[in-house]
């Protein structure tokens, strides 16, 4: 497992928590100042942590993130009840050899041409901070919750939950 350069404890957990997740929700900072949000298709984060997306040239987030590089990142995998946020500065990468090294092929369907259409860019996110919830998942242990819940009138523990430093 990478160390991912950060020193917090819980920031291992938090890369673990997302290894899998293939759709994040990245927001940026609209030319208006409002927040806008997409869908984007995540690629393993690298030995430093950083966390890479491929994306067009021309589209919106590109000019938004060339005015206000600050992002955030919100993974969800809904079956293991595991939810991460990640914000950071995102950079835009236009280097062959990086879009070479992330290229797969799935990613021919956005990117007809591969690697040399003249379309395509790489966003590096660059995390400073973190925050995950780790839930069990199983439904007998959400009814146990529920049952306690109830008897009891206090809420169930809902699992692990974590601020995370990543610088």
């Amino acid at each position: 497992m990478h160390q991912h350069g950060h020193n917090d404890p819980n920031a291992g957990k938090l890369y673990e928590l997302i290894k899998d997740v293939k759709i994040a929700m990245m927001t940026t900072v609209d030319t208006d100042g409002t927040l806008h949000s997409r869908p984007m298709h995540s690629q393993e984060a690298d030995e430093h942590g950083d966390l890479w997306f491929f994306t067009q040239i021309q589209s919106p987030k590109m000019t938004e993130i060339s005015r206000d590089n600050e992002v955030n990142l919100a993974y969800s995998d809904p079956s293991s009840q595991n939810y991460v946020s990640v914000s950071g500065k995102a950079e835009i990468v236009r280097d062959k050899a990086k879009i070479e090294e992330k290229w797969s092929e799935p990613m021919r369907a956005w990117f007809p041409k591969g690697t040399d259409d003249p379309q395509i860019a790489l966003i590096r996110v660059h995390p400073i901070k973190g925050e995950y919830w780790d839930s069990p998942s199983s439904t007998l242990v959400h009814l146990y919750g529920y049952a306690k819940a109830v008897a009891t009138g206090k809420p169930p523990n809902p699992g692990d939950q974590a601020k995370v430093n990543l610088t």
